[in-house]
């Protein structure tokens, strides 16, 4: 029985660049870097790609991995991982973003550690230091604070913590996407309505914490980016053809 089990969430369109994870100018389809490096990751035990398009499905297939359909019905892509966990039998799930094809495995591997040594949290997640090219008051960069046990208190898109008096002694964090949910959980969260400041935020992860549950965050450096728009994939493409020379 595998331990650990990455699934990737897919659906077919998106609003800033439709039909993106079958872009295939480097060889591959996006969806398929994205497995490939999640399958990089010592702590995964088996990579499946879940989705309601045949053609994402198809495309799995024929790169060799696992294929899981899906309802259509989903608002994100917890839900989606949650509907495949019901045929699962594992310790943990990781929910791999279908848009971040170069994701770093240790970065996974971190999260899986983080929440596999505490047996006080149900799920495990990533923050990274600001980068000099941050801007902390970026809405779209999502900042975390954690305690000393190294969970986290709030997720916000403001900055945070404060800096009241011009003497900061806590550098902000930014929030990587990347989680790991104990499976016994997923069913759970599945189940849980909708929190204020989730609603607020627009911050699914605060429905977790809102309802008191914890989240072990692991902080490690993690420099990889999503691909939201058809110019930032053009991006990854000229990077990928560079490390190919």
């Amino acid at each position: 029985m595998p331990e650990v089990i990455a699934v990737i969430p897919a659906r077919l369109e998106s609003q800033r660049f439709p039909r993106k994870v079958l872009a295939d100018a480097t060889g591959l389809p996006l969806i398929i870097h994205v497995a490939k490096q999640a399958a990089r990751a010592g702590s995964i035990d088996q990579v499946i790609i879940a989705s309601d398009a045949d053609e994402i499905l198809d495309a799995a297939r024929e790169h060799g991995f696992e294929a899981a359909r899906t309802r259509a019905d989903h608002v994100n892509g917890t839900s989606r991982i949650a509907e495949v966990a019901e045929g699962l039998q594992c310790r943990c799930i990781v929910n791999v973003q279908a848009d971040e094809p170069e994701i770093d495995p240790e970065v996974i591997d971190a999260a899986v550690e983080i929440l596999e040594s505490r047996n006080d949290c149900q799920v495990g997640t990533i923050a990274t230091p600001m980068s000099p090219a941050d801007d902390p008051a970026d809405p779209n960069l999502v900042k975390v604070v954690c305690d000393a046990q190294e969970r986290a208190l709030y997720f916000s898109r403001a900055l945070i913590p404060h800096d009241r008096d011009s003497d900061r002694q806590t550098a902000p964090l930014r929030h990587v996407g990347l989680y790991v949910y104990r499976r016994d959980f997923l069913p759970i969260y599945a189940g849980l309505s909708p929190t204020p400041a989730e609603t607020t935020e627009k911050l699914e992860q605060l429905r977790i914490l809102e309802h008191g549950y914890r989240i072990a965050v692991a902080v490690r450096a993690s420099e990889h980016q999503g691909i939201d728009t058809p110019e930032q994939y053009e991006a990854f493409v000229t990077r990928h053809r560079k490390q190919g020379d």
